[in-house]
């Protein structure tokens, strides 16, 4: 058995649950830009499968012919949706909080490997009250230290150079299969944490699989099977 030294959070969905926020941010954006568009729960949970919000946009628009400014679109959207989060009650998914304070209580370091944007980091932590903050990871990522979003690996390979991390000793969460992908890219291992919106069967066989709950006893247990 290896002992967990590392543990990363990846996208902001392992922490608290903004699928359905995210969702209706876009469809406002594209509202007050009179774009008639308008992302159903099916279409938004089909479009999961492309991490980035402006690479949806750009594709979503590619396939209807559609000329348009995804990153104005996506600036936009991020400036709604980090209103709902300081409106609307946002709590950690279950189990997080104590996972995080029980790795801290075991001297196992945490990283949060989001490549979003800063913006949206801190209104996750804004919106979490201090219950968790940033304080609370020995590495915070964003969109601006890497080229390429999730599934390219970059944002797990800053994060390994910089905490120095082994990989037999390190575990990675993640909430959706294309972040997934990211984390075995990097060659960690990950546990599949799924979001509300996440396609379980999506999850390549022989990953954990756990969408209402999280434990440290459970992360411990699957670090048995690492070789």
């Amino acid at each position: 058995m290896h002992e967990l030294k590392t543990l990363l959070f990846g996208s902001i969905g392992t922490i608290v649950e903004t699928s359905e926020l995210q969702r209706r941010a876009f469809n406002q954006a594209f509202d007050e830009n009179d774009i008639g568009w308008e992302w159903d729960t099916g279409t938004y949970r089909a479009l999961l499968k492309q991490s980035g919000g402006r690479q949806r946009i750009e594709d979503y628009a590619c396939e209807r012919g559609t000329a348009v400014d995804a990153t104005a679109l996506h600036a936009r959207k991020t400036e709604i949706f980090n209103r709902m989060m300081k409106e609307e009650e946002v709590l950690p998914r279950p189990g997080v909080l104590d996972v995080v304070r029980a790795a801290q209580s075991n001297g196992v370091r945490l990283g949060f490997v989001t490549s979003t944007s800063v913006q949206n980091t801190d209104a996750v932590f804004n919106a979490l009250g201090g219950a968790l903050s940033r304080q609370d990871f020995d590495f915070v990522g964003d969109a601006k230290m890497v080229e390429n979003s999730k599934p390219a690996p970059d944002i797990y390979q800053v994060a390994k150079e910089i905490l120095q991390i082994d990989p037999k000793t390190c575990l990675a969460i993640e909430d959706t299969a294309v972040s997934l992908a990211a984390a075995t890219a990097a060659d960690l291992n990950c546990i599949a944490f799924p979001g509300a919106y996440a396609d379980v069967d999506e999850f390549k066989s022989g990953v954990i699989i756990e969408r209402n709950t999280l434990s440290f006893e459970q992360l411990l247990e699957h670090m048995v099977t690492i070789k």
